[in-house]
Formats: C-alpha cells, sequence, structure tokens
C-alpha cells in the first residue's frame, strides 16, 4: 500500500445516494477521496440533483453524475453509501439499488458507510454474519437480519468499513481511505480483532438518542449545518493528513 496523498490515484469511486441523504457524510468523505487522488461519480435514483439534508433541515443539493439504470458495478473500484434519515430508506426499496450494492460484495470490492446507510446492506440480505457499526437507531434493523450492531466509532469486516455518523468522521475518512487502498486479497484476509466473547454479540441497547443530535434537531434553521459541516471537515482533513 502506498503511503502518500495520491495513494488512490485512478480509482473510481461510486457514491451511491438519493434525496435525504446527510450532506456532511458525503461531501465530506468525497473531498477526503479526491484529495487522495480518487475519481467519484454520484450515482442516485434519478438524473439532475438530488437534495442534502443536516438532520432534519434541507440543505445543499448534489449534481447526479449517473443514474442507476445506467451504472454498472463493474465499472468502480469501491463504492460509499452516505446515510441520513431519508436518503437510504428511499434506496433500500430500489430493486437496482439492491442490485448495485450486491454486485459490489459478491466482487469482494471495498463498502464504506455509516449513520442510516446500511439499511441498504440490511435490504439487500447482505448483513448475516456480519459485523458492523451503524446509527444506534438502526440497532435492531441489524440485529433482526443477522447481523452483529458496535457500538464503536469504526469496524472493519472485511471488505465492509462502518461508523454510526457524522460524530465519527475521523475515523470513517481515515478507514476508508485505507480499506479503498487495499487489493482484493487483502480485502479477504483482513479481519478485526475482537475479543473472544464479543465476537458473535451486538452491543447492548442505547438508553436514550445522541444528545448531539438531539440539540442539533432543536437549533433554528440556519446555523446547525455550518457548525456540524465544520467539525466533520476539519476531522476528515486530520485524518487525510495522518494517511498521507
Amino acid at each position: 500500500m502506498a503511503q502518500n496523498g495520491h495513494r488512490l490515484n485512478g480509482q473510481r469511486v461510486a457514491v451511491l445516494a438519493a434525496d435525504g441523504f446527510e450532506y456532511v457524510e458525503l461531501s465530506v468523505p468525497v473531498a477526503a477521496l479526491r484529495a487522495a487522488g480518487a475519481k467519484t461519480e454520484v450515482v442516485s435514483l434519478h438524473a439532475g440533483k438530488i437534495r442534502g439534508m443536516n438532520l432534519t433541515e434541507p440543505t445543499r443539493s448534489v449534481r447526479v453524475d449517473r443514474t442507476l439504470d445506467t451504472a454498472d458495478a463493474a465499472d468502480y473500484d469501491a463504492l460509499l453509501l452516505p446515510g441520513g434519515f431519508i436518503g437510504p430508506d428511499f434506496l433500500r426499496q430500489s430493486q437496482l439499488a439492491r442490485e448495485f450494492v450486491t454486485a459490489f460484495d459478491r466482487a469482494n470490492k471495498p463498502i464504506a458507510t455509516l449513520c442510516h446507510g446500511p439499511l441498504l446492506l440490511i435490504s439487500a440480505e447482505l448483513v448475516t454474519g456480519r459485523r458492523l457499526s451503524a446509527w444506534p437507531g438502526i440497532r435492531e434493523d441489524i440485529v433482526h437480519a443477522g447481523g452483529i450492531w458496535r457500538d464503536e466509532p469504526l469496524v472493519r469486516d472485511q471488505n465492509w468499513v462502518t461508523s454510526r455518523g457524522p460524530e465519527d468522521m475521523a475515523e470513517f475518512v481515515e478507514g476508508m481511505l485505507l480499506c479503498f487502498a487495499q487489493s482484493p486479497e487483502e480485502l479477504l484476509a483482513s479481519r478485526i480483532s475482537f475479543d473472544a466473547n464479543m465476537a458473535r454479540a451486538s452491543s447492548p441497547k442505547r438508553d436514550e438518542p445522541p444528545r448531539i443530535a438531539v440539540g442539533a434537531a432543536r437549533l433554528p434553521p440556519g446555523p446547525a449545518l455550518p457548525a456540524m459541516a465544520g467539525l466533520a471537515a476539519g476531522a476528515a482533513l486530520g485524518a487525510l493528513l495522518r494517511a498521507r
């Protein structure tokens, strides 16, 4: 693995998102991927633009590069699935989206996702026996689908790298870059080290929702986005610099 800022040079990364995606969970990882030399394409359900969200508040839109009916997983080296309360729910209901993510996993290509992004993996019936992190609110979705939910900033399971949400952005970006830089053989061989007693157990349920999210959702329209985006961007930049 090349230890420099261009170690992803030439890699093609599909960013699968839909209206209602969490804006910082797309914009910050994409900026880090491009800074590392990767080429990214936003793939979605329809052409034009898709609207981002800052928790419960609509925010900026991004341009769609390719629609799912014209996209082929074989054209990409890795997949990024941003989260959000709305976008992943749209995607999980799309047969084309389920087939798209399944093609990546069957080819053992890297998949990075956080927050509610794993909802698509659940609906594609890919999480059985897999360890992953995600937004605490979808713990039961993962467990009932046969997966193992870990309340941790970053979880690696072979070709998957997952995190809980924007608060884990530094760990997520660094883990994503490292995962995307590995060869298919390295991905197949990689394992996350768990305590023997925890390897088959999910973390317990949370007693309350994340306070930072509840607090941000109660803010008047406007100030939450710049604050959260700035924190996430700074964390991602630090992760990128450490990975050089």
